[in-house]
């Protein structure tokens, strides 16, 4: 028995963390390198080892003896029997089978075995033998070839079998972009910090590994710079595809502010604007329109409209199915994806994996937090009694309508008024889901509001008077959830939400993230209805935070009382 142990783990892969144990801290670390967490309850977290954060613990580096080794460390017992013997066999399942060119044959590919069980590529695409095209070795075990083309598709049937890919079969360049970073001597100029040049060496990778994957960095922790830097690295013509026109804008602003590249090399392609340039940024939303269901997605054709050397990702953990399907075929083509957090609410992790690449480069955000990098913030979790009118209501609703009675609560207004006052002179931003509640609101404190329907150029105006000052209060909805860069925005009421997103609740934090001027604390309050569905989906939101080492203070507010 291991007395300072902090984790029970158990022969069905879950790991019991106690939270009020001395190594918790400690334990949360290493788990966060090769487990994800699944349940949050006060005294113990519950983690799970997945095929899939194992891979991704491999991809990084980590060898079975390292996963194992921390798994000793931290349980309180001896690891169940055969346990050792699964992690190795899961984790040696990355890079047994490899994917390489063909000198002679420049539109095939050479799929091979590393595996010590004759016949294995055989079994699993025995009967894919006209799918695919495939070609088997004489004796139909260690090897096949297969057209280029299916580069994507391969990769994706295969992991989907558990075997994932070591893609080592290289890029093509894509045309030539001479392009610098702005030295810091100049205007706008800059040196990279520390995590960042580490993320683009991970990119970049050796000349077997890397050219695609995934970086992983809280918002405000300049995800964007490490793209401006993966652009500089390559010295290609590149395609940004990014969530909303909003961040179409700021990344040309920022490529303007930041690098060499002439205006005229950076093109706009959205609804407004279909300009294709060496630099051509994008949203997720022009490339997926079509008129209506039954055509073809007419925009889809940028990816081969210039001879792109790098593609980037931004927010990846958004991206459309219709763009795996297209980014399946570019395989060819180096991918970087950024985002702050990989969960995905459809469970395609494993697509961003095979098709983008595995997870390259990842820094816990309270690690970030302790440098000064992003702001120091407390969470807190305010909840808050049904009204006895809507009690009766809520009982007789189907799940749905109870959720949205529970998030309009109509006592939410009194405690934001409470925290308004509260944080007075601060840039405070009140996010929410449903519009007719986020209107009342506006109305009721005089604030302005930001929605979908807002014309761009007055969501271009607000934001830039919220950032200088001129409004102290915005009223968003869920348009402010990505990409919305908001550096003096310190505190962040949260009313209403997309159910148990995880990813949504880390994008929302990720709004007051830039480190403050002045150095103050950062603040994100939840309000939720005590006791409805509401509290519980708004436990599962916080899944993610709370693997990165926050933690939600919880408010209980009766009528009547301060929050």
């Amino acid at each position: 028995m291991n007395q300072n142990g902090a984790c029970i783990v158990q022969r069905d892969f879950t790991i019991l963390l106690e939270t009020n144990h001395p190594g918790y801290e400690y334990a949360r670390d290493c788990l966060g390198r090769f487990a994800e967490l699944v349940k949050s309850p006060s005294s113990f977290h519950t983690y799970r080892i997945t095929p899939l954060s194992l891979w991704n613990a491999a991809a990084g580096g980590s060898c079975p003896e390292d996963v194992l080794e921390m798994l000793s460390s931290v349980s309180r017992w001896e690891l169940p029997q055969g346990f050792e013997l699964e992690i190795r066999e899961r984790m040696s399942r990355y890079g047994l089978l490899r994917l390489s060119g063909l000198p002679e044959e420049h539109d095939r590919l050479l799929l091979s075995s590393s595996s010590t069980l004759p016949g294995l590529l055989l079994k699993l695409l025995g009967d894919k033998k006209k799918d695919f095209q495939l070609h088997f070795t004489e004796d139909g075990s260690d090897s096949l070839t297969f057209p280029a083309k299916w580069r994507g598709a391969m990769k994706q049937e295969l992991i989907r079998m558990g075997y994932p890919v070591l893609d080592q079969a290289g890029y093509h360049t894509g045309q030539a972009l001479p392009l610098q970073l702005a030295s810091p001597s100049e205007a706008g100029g800059f040196m990279l910090r520390p995590y960042q040049q580490d993320a683009v060496e991970a990119f970049a990778g050796s000349e077997e590994q890397g050219g695609s994957g995934v970086i992983v960095l809280p918002c405000g922790a300049g995800k964007t710079i490490v793209g401006l830097a993966a652009m500089e690295r390559l010295q290609c013509e590149t395609l940004i595809l990014t969530s909303n026109v909003t961040s179409v804008r700021q990344w040309i602003h920022e490529i303007e502010a930041k690098t060499t590249l002439p205006r005229e090399s950076v093109g706009e392609y959205t609804g407004l604007h279909k300009q294709i340039t060496p630099v051509t940024v994008s949203t997720y939303q022009i490339l997926t329109h079509r008129d209506r269901a039954s055509n073809e997605f007419k925009h889809m054709r940028l990816f081969g409209e210039r001879d792109w050397g790098l593609i980037i990702y931004d927010e990846v953990h958004l991206l459309p199915a219709p763009v795996f399907r297209a980014t399946a075929e570019l395989q060819a083509t180096r991918r970087l994806g950024l985002t702050a957090t990989l969960v995905r609410e459809d469970g395609c992790e494993q697509d961003v994996f095979s098709l983008i690449g595995p997870k390259r480069y990842d820094l816990p955000w309270k690690a970030l937090e302790e440098q000064g990098f992003i702001a120091e913030v407390e969470c807190s979790e305010v909840r808050i009694p049904l009204p006895d009118p809507l009690k009766e209501s809520y009982q007789k609703s189907t799940s749905r309508e109870k959720h949205r009675i529970a998030a309009e609560n109509p006592r939410k207004l009194e405690v934001i008024r409470r925290l308004l006052l509260r944080h007075e002179g601060c840039g405070i931003l009140i996010i929410g889901q449903y519009l007719e509640q986020l209107r009342l609101i506006a109305e009721e404190l005089e604030v302005p509001l930001i929605t979908g329907n807002t014309p761009q150029e007055e969501r271009v105006q607000l934001f830039s008077q919220f950032r200088e000052g001129g409004i102290p209060v915005l009223v968003v909805s869920k348009v402010a959830n990505f990409a919305v860069d908001l550096p003096d925005a310190s505190v962040a009421i949260q009313i209403s939400g997309s159910f148990g997103s995880r990813q949504e609740e880390a994008q929302r934090l990720g709004r007051i993230l830039r480190p403050k001027t002045d150095g103050r604390t950062a603040h994100f309050y939840t309000i939720v209805s005590e006791g409805t569905r509401e509290q519980d989906f708004a436990r599962k939101r916080q899944l993610f935070l709370i693997e990165q080492g926050y933690q939600y203070g919880i408010v209980l507010e009766q009528e009547g009382t301060g929050a």
